[in-house]
């Protein structure tokens, strides 16, 4: 083949293109030219039949051959897909996307799980905002002006002096100064402290809170409600424990342990081979929160308590770590879509 022969073929080749009226059509001029078995190779393997001197100038002539030929190929595929129905405009050849359903992130899962038990118990569900006052977070709940976790090095104040709330107890501190008794919510909802994040530590966690006013409230009705929680949540094998406690707004006040989920307990790692877990505190309310909200403690007894979501999420879904539920590491949360 001669530097005119590969002239001729390329102007052959962009006609071809041109007069290809389908896509498989175009497919098949492609074969025809560039194709292992095409037109292209064959050129290249006479390169060594050229003259030495010639070679030069036909090694050119056959790169602009691929690359002319190349560039009117797309450029008529374009306008054939331009010029298509949308069924045919869709490119068969293109790897497809592989789409993924999205789920409910594991900490909102665990919180609905919580709402719905205690709604068939009668609770309901209240609300309240992040930015708190010092009297709702503090001082209404009983808190010491002198206690730890008034200190700025645990809370997060603001420069109006309002803070983020540390608990989610002033949503019940709020709802009780609005709606006389009987009173029986819980309350889900973000809690922010001055934490140091590790394993099992956040400065920005969630918690669900609970309480339960009325006349001839007891102890009894605060255990037999956890009671019915943890069969609920974990298993109607779970036995629950309370351990006498203290907290600044309940009196008197307990910690409740449930069975360890892993050794059903018998001990192992998780629970330090103690056999229990520690889910949550609680007790029955102190006569002096009542006093603040203007309810009359002669006549008016509650339980309250208050868990963490994040520690229940990492017991029910075996997290060893709380930072991956905030990671938004999309394979580590598809788990538990």
């Amino acid at each position: 083949m001669q530097l005119e022969d590969l002239h001729s073929l390329t102007s052959q080749a962009l006609t071809d293109i041109a007069n290809a009226d389908s896509a498989d059509a175009l497919e098949n001029v492609r074969v025809h030219y560039l194709g292992r078995k095409g037109k292209l190779p064959e050129i290249m393997a006479g390169l060594k039949d050229i003259a030495p001197e010639d070679r030069p100038a036909f090694g050119k002539g056959a790169n602009d051959f691929k690359v002319q030929v190349s560039e009117a190929l797309q450029s008529r595929k374009t306008e054939l897909l331009s010029h298509s129905s949308p069924a045919d405009a869709i490119d068969v050849t293109l790897p497809g996307n592989t789409g993924f359903r999205g789920g409910i992130h594991p900490i909102r899962q665990i919180m609905l799980r919580v709402i719905d038990i205690f709604d068939r118990i009668g609770f309901n569900v209240a609300t309240g905002p992040d930015v708190e006052s010092v009297f709702n977070n503090f001082d209404a709940l009983n808190t010491p002006a002198d206690h730890p976790s008034r200190d700025e090095q645990d809370t997060f104040y603001l420069s109006d002096g309002s803070l983020l709330r540390t608990q989610t107890s002033p949503i019940q501190i709020r709802h009780m100064l609005q709606n006389p008794p009987p009173v029986r919510i819980i309350a889900p909802g973000r809690a922010y402290r001055r934490d140091t994040p590790d394993a099992t530590h956040s400065a920005n966690f969630h918690q669900v809170e609970g309480l339960y006013v009325a006349e001839n409230v007891s102890l009894a009705d605060l255990k037999g409600d956890l009671t019915y929680f943890a069969h609920e949540i974990i298993g109607k094998n779970t036995n629950v424990r309370f351990r006498p406690h203290f907290f600044p707004f309940t009196e008197p006040s307990v910690e409740v342990d449930f069975t360890c989920h892993v050794c059903k307990g018998k001990g192992c790692r998780v629970c330090k081979n103690s056999g229990w877990i520690e889910i949550l505190g609680a007790g029955m309310v102190d006569p002096r929160v009542f006093e603040q909200v203007g309810y009359n403690p002669e006549t008016t007894t509650g339980y309250a308590f208050g868990m963490g979501l994040e520690r229940i999420a990492m017991i029910m879904l075996e997290i060893d770590d709380i930072r991956r539920l905030y990671e938004n590491d999309a394979r580590f949360l598809r788990q538990f879509a």
